[in-house]
């Protein structure tokens, strides 16, 4: 703590100072389930949004000169609260919203931390309204990843590869069916939990992988999205114990969560699979992941996320990158690409071929969807590409792939992986040639 904010300690009886970063972390960290709060409480997704960020707006106005309350998101949910209550009134439409809303006593009372009692929470009916299957799949997991993930609309639009005016409007669009349809903000019932669950699934996937891999920013992990996903899958395995495909990809996120301490280094960059310290994953969340897919694995055929849990669980297994078993994890590819294709897929298998049978077996693959045109605009296709080249030594051409990645990638830490790879390549490929 700073001198400074020792004494705002002493006059305000308050934690510290705050910087605009830590308004910015707040946010980032804490934005979802105070959106979530509110939604329930207004029982409106702009109205709620409209609240949090008049109270944001407040918080940067007098925390810097009062201090840090003890319970700022407790601090932010009540003061949105009020400013919602004073919003219904100016309109003068309180009377017929006020049904909406709680009494007084509500809308003084502390926020929760953390849910309550009993399933589900704020956070979790969120989840399940935003994935209705009134809403198109794309507009479902926008609308998740924007209200619960925080994240801003250029965000979602890098990771949906679509222009940002394109991922507005479909926000827009989601919000005003929710509102027109009175999709109500509650988990279904159980009779119709399973017909919903392809949606929630994909949404929580959606968060989890943009945790793990960051499309923006200098951070490559945000560990409080992938740590929310995980908690809401695990939600949704205690509500239905029995589906296969809930345990699957709780089993796929906790298996490939275990990875993260050692997919960057100290300064916070890359660190690629087959260079990460192994002693540095998290055998807890392996043995959980290992635990649950036995039962994800069942029937016939194979959910796709158990499938993706099982070439998790075969790189978990390696001691070292030596003893992975590419050739099983190739195989487990096609089947993933005949249970769920998708171009990313074929390039995940692609690669996995490579490491298996040679880069000269992968390259082929690569250009074969590089000429499909299918993953233009997507970092990891002239990334992949790239490494494939150095490989086998064509350090010009790949030199050109990883200018074509750097060009598409967003996320600092990859953009710094990418960079110091093509410097590589290009005092590889200037390099004079030993005598004979």
């Amino acid at each position: 703590m700073t001198p400074a904010a020792s004494e705002a300690t002493q006059v305000h009886g308050l934690a510290y100072l705050p910087t605009p970063v830590d308004l910015d972390r707040l946010f980032r960290e804490e934005s979802g389930r105070i959106l979530a709060s509110l939604i329930a409480l207004v029982g409106d997704f702009d109205r709620a949004e409209e609240a949090m960020q008049e109270a944001f707006t407040v918080a940067a106005e007098r925390w810097p000169r009062e201090g840090v309350p003890a319970t700022p998101r407790a601090w932010i949910v009540g003061t949105a609260r009020h400013k919602a209550l004073d919003r219904l009134r100016r309109e003068r439409i309180f009377a017929g919203k006020a049904a909406l809303l709680k009494d007084e006593e509500a809308v003084n009372a502390p926020d929760p931390d953390g849910a309550p009692e009993g399933l589900p929470d704020d956070r979790l009916r969120l989840v399940f309204t935003c994935s209705h299957p009134a809403l198109a799949l794309e507009a479902r997991v926008a609308l998740t990843l924007h209200t619960l993930g925080g994240l801003s609309t250029p965000e979602i639009a890098r990771a949906f590869l679509v222009p940002e005016s394109t991922l507005a409007q479909r926000l827009v669009r989601a919000k005003r069916k929710i509102r027109d349809a009175g999709i109500p903000y509650r988990v279904p019932g159980r009779a119709e939990l399973p017909e919903r669950l392809d949606g929630v699934l994909a949404t929580l996937y959606l968060i989890f992988n943009e945790g793990y891999a960051a499309t923006g920013g200098n951070a490559l992990v945000r560990r409080d999205l992938s740590a929310e996903a995980i908690r809401l899958a695990r939600l949704v395995v205690e509500l239905l114990p029995g589906e296969r495909d809930a345990r699957g990809l709780l089993a796929l996120m906790l298996l490939t969560d275990a990875r993260r301490e050692a997919r960057v280094d100290g300064r916070g960059d890359l660190v690629l699979l087959e260079e990460q310290d192994r002693r540095l994953w998290d055998r807890a969340a392996i043995a959980e992941g290992m635990a649950l897919l036995p039962g994800a694995l069942s029937g016939s055929p194979p959910g796709p996320y158990a499938v993706e849990a099982a070439i998790a669980a075969l790189h978990a297994r390696a001691a070292s990158p030596s003893e992975t078993d590419w050739r099983q994890i190739a195989a487990l590819y096609g089947t993933l690409h005949r249970v769920r294709p998708s171009p990313v897929v074929a390039l995940n298998r692609a690669v996995a071929v490579a490491m298996s049978a040679g880069p000269e077996a992968g390259l082929p693959l690569v250009e074969e969807l590089e000429r499909s045109g299918a993953l233009a605009g997507y970092h990891l296709l002239p990334a992949a590409k790239a490494d494939l080249l150095r490989r086998l030594g064509r350090h010009a051409e790949a030199a050109e792939s990883y200018r074509a990645a750097l060009a598409l990638a967003g996320n600092g830490s990859e953009r710094r992986f990418l960079s110091r790879r093509l410097e590589e390549e290009e005092v590889a490929f200037s390099a004079p040639l030993a005598a004979p």
